[in-house]
């Protein structure tokens, strides 16, 4: 016997890292040392920083990537659209502090990297389309091979993301300057983003909802970082909340100081027709909806009342919709 009778195909695998080495380079930022394809990956802290924090967060996509598998054979370029959505939940986070992404690390296990090694290449591709809109660079990763000898395959088996951002200490956004009257803008949702898959797939596999009439499930996640750092350059942010599993009410108050809450008005924005039909096809309750999807709103930020009506301009500056979706008060 050899690794290659039992599944593992090293030449493949030294090929593949071949293969995305320009994909990877080209996300680098100046900070970067040493070389492609080492043990690890090394970055300097950029100049200008006086007391730099770094934030980390790491997050994946969930069941996502297997509901874009199943529109993949023959089209690996799904997969691409899963890249940009393990940067964004990763990156996503790890701004709402008021950090700027610095690098990224991907972990990703295949069942069989010589057959899926095109669907895992887009997968990359989208990585590092995310790194680049993000500004931080693709610093490293994994591409594990884990053979399966059972009749289901996953051409993807597992999938996780890393990030790391920078942010000045007395710049840090916590929200304990967030008071009484400031008010949270809502920035529109690209669709489901990657929260409520397991839902989704149950619905799929009962044929409550098909996928070949639905693509707009497979729509990637929204980087918010360059929004975000546009509005960070010349507005009061008070507080920000990526809003993901748990919808607005479990994400939302995770910014807001004790004492305080918000009252979401969803009647503030039209709800896309995709959440509607997910509910109506699935007979789900409009609260359950409200705590498995983000409905339509992708991620909040919490300005004073008065600076509202720019914010909310420079945002549609970036292409995106916005709205005032509720005002702070005492709890």
């Amino acid at each position: 016997m050899d690794y290659k009778t039992t599944g593992v195909d090293i030449e493949a695998g030294d090929a593949f890292v071949s293969d995305i080495s320009q994909m990877v380079k080209s996300t680098h930022r100046p900070e970067v040392l040493g070389r492609f394809g080492g043990f690890n990956g090394m970055t300097k802290i950029p100049a200008g920083y006086e007391k730099p924090v770094l934030v980390s967060g790491a997050d994946g996509v969930g069941t996502k990537v297997h509901v874009a598998e199943l529109n993949a054979t023959g089209n690996p370029s799904v997969m691409r659209g899963i890249g940009l959505d393990l940067v964004a939940m990763c990156v996503n986070d790890v701004i709402t502090c008021g950090a700027k992404p610095l690098y990224f690390l991907d972990y990703i296990c295949t069942s069989d990297i010589k057959t899926y090694g095109d669907w895992v290449k887009e997968l990359v591709s989208g990585i590092a389309e995310g790194c680049n809109l993000s500004g931080c660079s693709l610093l490293g990763g994994e591409t594990a091979e884990h053979p399966q000898r059972l009749a289901m395959v996953d051409p993807v088996r597992d999938l996780a993301g890393f990030c790391t951002g920078i942010v000045e200490e007395n710049e840090i956004i916590d929200g304990s300057l967030i008071r009484e009257s400031d008010v949270v803008i809502g920035i529109e949702s690209n669709g489901v983003h990657s929260n409520g898959y397991s839902l989704i797939r149950e619905m799929l596999f009962k044929h409550k909802i098909f996928l070949s009439d639905t693509p707009e499930l497979l729509n990637p996640t929204i980087i918010y970082a360059p929004v975000v750092a546009s509005l960070l350059k010349d507005f009061p942010i008070m507080g920000m909340a990526h809003i993901t599993g748990g919808g607005i009410p479990g994400n939302l108050p995770r910014c807001l100081p004790e004492g305080l809450k918000v009252d979401v008005d969803y009647n503030a924005w039209p709800l896309p027709k995709l959440f509607s039909k997910i509910m109506l096809a699935g007979e789900i309750p409009e609260e359950e909806m409200k705590k498995t999807f983000n409905m339509g709103i992708g991620y909040c930020v919490v300005v004073p009342a008065n600076v509202a009506t720019d914010v909310q301009q420079r945002i549609y500056g970036h292409q995106l919709n916005s709205w005032i979706i509720g005002e702070v008060t005492h709890i």
